[in-house]
């Protein structure tokens, strides 16, 4: 890859180093400032300090976005989420990269993962060679503020970069203009070494980029390649025409998100995809069996996992569009149920709800996305009466699905008023979702039986935690109809709990965590649980709801120090630690961990959250029939050929 290595971007003897001796100084000191701030925040609450003018300090734009990380990029994390901070640094560097590709410069990304080290080479027009030290280190920098440069970013506008910078243990950058380069290297945020000069061998023009996350702000990690591989599809999917080349593989893509959709769905689509592509939106869809409602959305090349106004807008511009084509008024829901759609929208000025763009806010480009999904569709089934047929057919099965379950529903809220105003098996939280600031950390724990819910109820914090116990093991509703929930008393309870009997959009927390013990029996309900979810309400599992609790396997204990251990690996370091004579006890249930100690492993700072996920949507049928479904003679010949012995057993 070009400019891969330190050499490849070799500079001539004219080249002069522009470091000021006593500027590098003071700015090492102060990031040594901040590097024990950091520190301290993580070790645990502050001593109390005297609050005079001394206690006044100042910190650079690199240092803060290092003590405050989070307000930049979101979480940290260890690799083990698709959002964790690595994947964030990766993303923000190959964004300036298609930048410049959607205003028509350089058609390739060169991407290389090794270990810790991120390697990122574009072949558009470079950084201008006298900013690139500013580009990459001065807040509010760089020519995305301007609209003749860049029209429709992807990246932080002027904070990426230097995100990647300030929490980087080494950062490299090079920019190559008509055979002259400037190379300017960082460690955490503090300027080494900087030089600009002629090329001895002419190469591209462009920029490179080269980093390693720092440990000390993301601790022990390691990139996960299934995500980073994923994120290169969805570059390739939104920039028809651009070649990214990751570790020497490329992803390409011809016909955009009609190729993304055609990936999810395969041969579960009922009729041929749909799409439509205008200057500033596009979008593919089609229906599939199953049931609820899936969208990928995009802004400017950004995912937005939350969705926001321009999702909104294309479910009313789709809903339009259809009730337009057949003259009809169908409702919502009956259009929607079974769709998968993916969404893309160019918008100049974007407005998100956070820092990482999950969410958009713009209200502006609502009517304009209404009016163009409306007249884009209706146009497509114009031209393709067959697949508009099979639509309309669709339609109306969920009309008369929603129709027969409609009595259903009636008995079940009957039948739920008489219980009482609360639901028995739940212990709520104070704020929800819809509470805005107060409830975006909510959370409910659907844990099994009375002991272990008695643990959690007592280690909450009920300000935004709420617990969810099951009698035993729920009911297997793998291939069973919709309307058999409404008929399961606990599992209608558990929708009236979350409270999406209605619509997963009225869901009242922000995470689903299944809680359940490290055994056979907490194994096999987590399953029916998830099959559950996956079966009536999968876009809960794709749109990054549900996780799995990670309670410690052990604990190994001296007189003076607790380690607790999520596997045998950690639980043998603790041992060679703490000393052979320490005392090792193995958890099976959770309601074997007391109150006092069970608080730390639901703290939001320091619990482990596995999220459920799912790689593609045509897996899910398949997923569900091999696992849950009927066929046991082919299951019991997968288990018996994959069982341990004895002897692997640590028992």
């Amino acid at each position: 890859m070009g400019g891969s290595t330190k050499k490849n971007q070799s500079l001539s003897k004219s080249g002069n180093s522009k470091v000021e001796k006593s500027k590098k100084t003071s700015t090492s000191k102060t990031a040594k400032t901040s590097v024990k701030a950091v520190a301290s925040r993580k070790a645990g609450s502050p001593k109390k300090a005297v609050y005079d003018e001394s206690q006044i300090k100042h910190l650079d734009a690199l240092e803060h976005i290092r003590l405050r990380s989070g307000m930049y990029i979101g979480r940290l994390g260890d690799g083990s989420n698709q959002n964790d901070g690595i994947y964030i640094l990766l993303k923000e560097v190959i964004d300036n990269a298609v930048d410049e590709f959607i205003m028509g410069y350089g058609k390739r990304i060169d991407v290389e993962i090794e270990n810790f080290t991120v390697k990122v080479r574009d072949y558009g027009r470079g950084i201008p060679l006298g900013k690139v030290v500013e580009c990459v280190s001065e807040i509010n920098t760089g020519a995305k503020y301007n609209d003749d440069v860049f029209q429709f970013s992807v990246g932080m506008n002027g904070v990426g970069t230097k995100a990647v910078n300030a929490l980087s243990s080494y950062f490299r950058v090079v920019s190559t203009r008509d055979g002259k380069a400037t190379e300017a290297i960082f460690e955490k945020g503090v300027l080494k070494k900087q030089h600009t000069g002629t090329l001895k061998n002419k190469q591209p023009d462009g920029t490179y980029f080269e980093f390693v996350p720092d440990e000390e702000i993301f601790g022990k990690y390691s990139f996960n390649m299934e995500f980073v591989e994923r994120r290169m599809w969805n570059y390739a999917y939104l920039n028809s025409g651009l070649t990214v080349r990751l570790n020497g593989q490329d992803f390409f893509s011809e016909n955009g998100l009609y190729d993304l959709l055609s990936k999810e769905i395969e041969d579960t689509a009922l009729y041929p995809i749909g799409s439509y592509q205008g200057d500033h939106l596009k979008f593919a869809f089609t229906h599939t069996n199953a049931y609820g409602e899936n969208y990928f959305s995009f802004v400017n090349g950004q995912y937005t996992a939350d969705g926001g106004t321009h999702l909104s807008a294309f479910k009313e511009g789709f809903v339009k569009g259809i009730n337009d084509f057949y003259n009809t008024s169908y409702k919502s829901e009956d259009i929607r149920d079974g769709i998968a759609a993916a969404v893309l929208v160019k918008v100049k000025d974007p407005v998100f709800e956070s820092q990482t763009k999950n969410k958009l806010g713009n209200t502006d480009i609502r009517q304009w996305i209404v009016s163009e999904t409306q007249s884009g569709l209706n146009d497509w089934l114009h031209r393709n009466s067959d697949a508009a047929k099979k639509i309309q057919e669709k339609i109306q099965a969920n009309e008369k699905l929603r129709t027969e379950l409609s009595a259903v529903k009636s008995k079940a809220k009957e039948a739920a008023k008489k219980i009482c105003i609360q639901i028995p098996k739940l212990k709520d939280c104070r704020y929800h979702v819809q509470d805005g600031t107060k409830g975006q950390n909510s959370m409910i724990f659907i844990t099994e039986g009375n002991s272990a819910s008695g643990t959690m109820t007592h280690s909450r914090n009920a300000d935004f935690q709420a617990i969810f116990s099951l009698r035993g093991k729920p009911e297997n509703m793998y291939g069973k109809k919709q309307a058999e929930i409404y008929k399961n008393d606990e599992l209608y309870q558990l929708m009236m709990a979350l409270g999406i009997e209605t619509s997963v959009e009225n869901l009242k927390y922000s995470k689903i965590v299944i809680a359940t013990d490290a055994d056979n029996d907490g194994f096999h309900i987590r399953n029916l649980v998830m099959t559950f979810f996956l079966g009536y309400f999968e876009e809960l599992v794709t749109s990054g709801r549900i996780y799995i609790l990670e309670t410690p396997l052990f604990r190994v204990r001296n007189k003076k120090e607790n380690i607790y251990c999520y596997s045998e690996d950690e639980r043998d370091k603790a041992i060679k630690k703490l000393g052979a004579s320490a005392e090792t006890s193995r958890f099976k249930g959770l309601g074997e961990i007391n109150p006092s100690e069970f608080k730390q492993f639901i703290d939001p700072a320091t619990m482990h959250l596995t999220p459920v996920e799912i790689s593609q949507l045509k897996v899910i049928p398949q997923l569900l029939a091999f696992y849950m479904g009927k066929n046991t003679p082919e299951r019991r010949q997968f288990i018996e050929k994959h069982l341990l012995s004895n002897a692997d057993i640590d028992a």
